[in-house]
């Protein structure tokens, strides 16, 4: 039996003693723990994807039955769409969650520019929590206010960067235009996360700038699942963590190297999602360039969910805001991205006779709270302007 056999079939028996959710899928399944011997009879348990625990979590609140520990003992609890309620559990191995910050050498005297949110979603403090057991500090700055950023930046010397690349470049670009260039901004390390890491990107933060970067491929329920690393493909899958690429259709396992869903194990046993479909497509490399797995890339998603400025936007959020405007016969919303910003466009087809005066607004503000995105654009389209046939959302954005 090898490690990784021995820590699945010692979470699958933690799991099914004290997780009644965990109980439930198997006993339903007709499983019993000692069925489970390791990665190889893992096909056997049903893939729970997010709808599901949406389903499970609303059916046995707070937590789903998944928490295996006293809910006084979690430091934080977030919130995702559904909703559902995550709490952030003790980490078995907290060093583990390093290797990314590790790999650009964050380290004692970074001054590293924390950009992702701290409220609601995890992405800001377990990212500040990461940089600094790193022996950094943090300047915990949130999304926006890029001129204030960068009067951050150049007065205490902030050698270290953690968001989305494309906030990245729209510093860069400011910071450039104020006659701060390569030569002068600080920054010699950066770590991304949340939307796609282009090549073009990399090479102006790598090339011009002479940055040290990597991109973590991560999502609330499982903190991050692996980082980019140079000369490797993909991305090195976080030790923590077992991934099973299966058919979306029948949760099946494919042979490394075939493209399907991502399917995550996590060997959190204080929260332990076993199976857990994140609706991402990708494919595992038959011969890892790492130490465990290698993920060859993200090739899109499963499902109708799409990821927008670091939020998923999921076509059930559209239709609870629309449902509360009984003048609204059809919603669809379109993603584009001009000059590498991800741009909301909600498209209205109005019933017969129904005035649009001050719905753009409402609408706007209502969705804004359902999904914690901002809506760019509200556009009333012609009868028949939506084909029923196409998706809820539509992503026109192009990576390079």
């Amino acid at each position: 039996m090898t490690n990784v056999d021995a820590r699945i079939s010692e979470l699958v028996k933690h799991a099914y003693e004290h997780a009644p959710a965990a109980r439930a899928i198997l006993d339903e399944a007709g499983l019993a723990p000692s069925d489970i011997a390791g990665a190889d009879d893992l096909y056997r348990i049903p893939v729970s994807n997010k709808d599901a625990l949406v389903e499970i979590h609303r059916d046995n609140p707070p937590f789903g039955g998944f928490l295996t520990i006293d809910p006084d003992d979690l430091p934080r609890i977030y919130i995702s769409p559904g909703p559902i309620y995550d709490p952030q559990p003790p980490l078995d191995d907290p060093q583990a969650q390093l290797a990314p910050f590790r790999y650009i050498g964050i380290g004692r005297g970074d001054r590293v520019l924390n950009t992702f949110m701290y409220h609601l979603t995890p992405a800001g403090i377990l990212l500040d929590e990461a940089i600094r057991a790193c022996g950094a500090t943090v300047i915990p700055t949130g999304p926006g206010n890029t001129d204030l950023q960068i009067m951050m930046m150049m007065a205490l010397g902030a050698t270290g960067f953690v968001g989305q690349p494309s906030y990245l470049m729209t510093l860069l670009d400011k910071a450039a235009e104020m006659g701060m260039g390569a030569g002068v901004v600080p920054l010699q390390k950066a770590l991304f996360s949340a939307e796609p890491y282009t090549e073009s990107q990399r090479q102006r933060f790598e090339s011009e700038y002479g940055m040290r970067t990597t991109s973590a491929y991560g999502t609330a329920d499982l903190g991050f699942i692996g980082y980019t690393r140079a000369g490797v493909q993909g991305f090195c899958i976080m030790p923590n963590l077992f991934l099973q690429i299966c058919d979306p259709e029948t949760g099946a396992p494919l042979p490394d190297g075939e493209t399907g869903e991502i399917v995550a194990t996590t060997f959190n046993k204080s929260y332990p999602l076993i199976r857990f479909g994140t609706g991402d497509l990708g494919a595992l490399s038959p011969q890892p360039q790492c130490e465990g797995q290698q993920l060859l890339g993200l090739f899109g998603r499963s499902g109708d969910a799409i990821k927008v400025r670091g939020m998923f936007l999921h076509p059930n959020q559209l239709q609870f805001a629309a449902a509360q405007f009984p003048q609204i016969k059809a919603i669809q919303a379109v993603i584009t991205r001009p000059k590498n910003r991800d741009v909301v466009t909600v498209n209205l087809e109005l019933r017969e006779g129904e005035s649009p005066a001050g719905l753009a607004e409402k609408l706007s503000a209502l969705a804004q709270q359902a999904a914690r995105l901002r809506i760019d654009a509200v556009n009333i389209v012609d009868a028949g302007g939506i084909d029923p046939s196409e998706r809820a959302i539509i992503d026109k954005r192009e990576w390079d």
